[in-house]
């Protein structure tokens, strides 16, 4: 595999966008798996948002008895510390999601109107990979997820994305990700300074459509703004009712 390679993706949206929102799906699914969503987030006309939803490489997954599917990185238990997870494969699926970013910059679209989203093991990619790239993005969104390597974030964190507005949406009967990894990973990334905002949401390892709601409110702000929320301050949400 090579780590530089961009991965092969869907857009949805103009060719001359004014922002973007790359979308990184979770273990065993493709890019289509979140194509659905864009018309619910219900995001205003104006700036033109184009998505991004890449496909991650076909891979023998350790947990799922060594089949190959489509994931960022090998797991290798459910214990979801580092000693889980495959830090080669982390490093090289980063660096291709670095790749997609710089392909919109290329694009015309400045990495303060670019948010990185994701859900679970997209969304510990999209967390890891944003908190340390080296120019301000407008945020990021992790849904049921949890924090890659969260002892190296002080280390590897970038300056330039101190403070980043971040969503992070949990299910609260989550048998994969437990809610409990989702409030860990929202108290540190509070305790190095983080803007975080924190749903839960009355459902398993899925995405409930409030959660899609507060999604694109989140977003409508956050690429409005086109300033990644610098000085934003959020507090935190318990949790919603049912449909």
């Amino acid at each position: 595999m090579e780590g530089s390679r961009r991965p092969p993706a869907i857009e949805i949206g103009p060719e001359r966008a004014e922002a973007a929102v790359i979308w990184l799906h979770g273990l065993g699914a493709d890019g289509h798996d979140f194509v659905p969503i864009v018309p619910e987030l219900r995001l205003p006309a104006s700036p033109a948002v184009r998505f991004i939803f890449p496909h991650a490489d076909l891979r023998p997954v350790t947990i799922n008895m060594g089949l190959i599917m489509r994931a960022w990185y090998d797991i290798r238990d459910l214990s979801l510390d580092d000693r889980g997870h495959d830090p080669k494969g982390i490093a090289e699926s980063a660096a291709r999601i670095r790749e997609l970013i710089d392909r919109e910059r290329a694009r015309g679209i400045a990495p303060e109107r670019i948010v990185l989203a994701g859900f679970s093991q997209g969304g510990a990619m999209a967390l890891h990979t944003g908190l340390r790239y080296p120019e301000r993005l407008a945020g990021i969104v992790g849904l049921s997820c949890y924090l890659l390597f969260p002892d190296r974030l002080a280390e590897e964190a970038s300056q330039a994305n101190r403070g980043l507005p971040v969503f992070l949406g949990h299910g609260t009967m989550d048998p994969m990700v437990p809610l409990a990894a989702g409030e860990q990973a929202a108290a540190r990334l509070r305790e190095a300074g983080y803007a975080v905002t924190f749903h839960t949401y009355p459902v398993p390892h899925a995405v409930h459509p409030q959660e899609i709601a507060d999604v694109g409110a989140w977003l409508s702000v956050r690429l409005r703004s086109g300033e990644g929320g610098r000085g934003a301050s959020e507090k935190e949400n318990g949790g919603s009712d049912g449909i």
